[in-house]
């Protein structure tokens, strides 16, 4: 598999250890929960990239046959899975700001903000691809999608 998976896999780890650890025994805060999911919703779509990378750079014609059937399964729904996600990093935000409120000070507030917003690029350029394709598009996409996923890293080592 390509670093991408890899580096998929480390971020949902790191990700899965930060809502353990804030944890105490009367449960997970709904607000790490919701966090988490909506993560765990982006991970999945940027998926796709370390799939895509792997097809690139395998010479085995039977795995990249493999891989690209198994990317064409899921194409119909990785507009929505995305934008499933922006809906959960939203109500996220939401708990976030009705629980500790505006504090531009702090750097995990910060950078989630930062993050809201590249979300909020990725899922707009990946509905306008679909209304009208082009390379420009396309490299918006792929740009936002890795802002996203280092802001993301960021975000949760924060």
């Amino acid at each position: 598999m390509s670093k991408w998976f890899y580096a998929n896999i480390v971020l949902v780890g790191i990700a899965i250890w930060h809502v353990i650890s804030k944890s105490s025994f009367s449960g997970v805060p709904i607000h790490l929960l919701a966090g988490l999911l909506g993560a765990l919703f982006v991970l999945f779509n940027w998926t796709r990239q370390a799939v895509f990378s792997t097809i690139r750079n395998t010479p085995d014609r039977n795995v990249k046959i493999k891989l690209a059937s198994l990317s064409k399964k899921i194409v119909p729904y990785h507009r929505w899975v995305g934008t499933l996600a922006l809906v959960i990093i939203i109500i996220h935000a939401i708990l976030v700001i009705h629980l500790y409120g505006f504090y531009w000070e702090n750097p995990t507030f910060l950078s989630g903000f930062v993050t809201g917003i590249a979300l909020v690029g990725m899922v707009t350029t990946g509905w306008l691809r679909l209304i009208k394709p082009s390379v420009k598009k396309r490299r918006a996409h792929i740009y936002f999608g890795m802002a996203l996923f280092f802001l993301l890293a960021i975000h949760i080592i924060l």
